[in-house]
């Protein structure tokens, strides 16, 4: 495992995903990122690591143009503008879902090692990909 972190794109996977939307046509980059969290989320049975991976940094690109998203990583994540993600948030957390949920080889690896503030991190992406009501504003503080 290529990982030398517990951010969405501190793993060489999610870092050539980034890659392939850098040269991937400015038109077609919403549609992998789509297709990519689909792939995950019908996954019947056992789900590899490197999908998972991809689906994280996936929905990290969706949360990131959510009111309170992190930035994408600066030097891993993609370098080339991304199109507005906002109608695939749905997606995003029934990917996350997914790859939280047996049987996942990446959570079973991050399991095996301390996986705790890797979950925090999924576990932030999704707070930030969840619904809000109308009129409910993100406390600052």
């Amino acid at each position: 495992m290529g990982t030398w972190d517990v951010g969405p794109f501190d793993n060489d996977t999610a870092a050539d995903f980034a890659g392939t939307l850098d040269e991937a046509a400015a038109d077609t980059r919403a549609g992998i990122i789509r297709d990519t969290l689909i792939r995950v989320i019908d996954t019947v049975g056992y789900l590899e690591a490197p999908e998972s991976e991809e689906a994280i940094a996936a929905a990290a690109l969706v949360a990131a143009q959510r009111p309170g998203g992190e930035p994408t990583d600066p030097v891993y994540g993609p370098e080339e503008p991304l199109p507005d993600l906002t109608g695939l948030h749905d997606l995003a957390l029934q990917a996350l879902d997914r790859v939280m949920t047996a049987p996942s080889e990446l959570m079973d690896l991050w399991d095996e090692s301390d996986g705790g503030p890797w979950r925090a991190n999924v576990r932030g992406l999704r707070n930030v990909l969840m619904p809000r009501p109308p009129g409910e504003q993100l406390s600052l503080i």
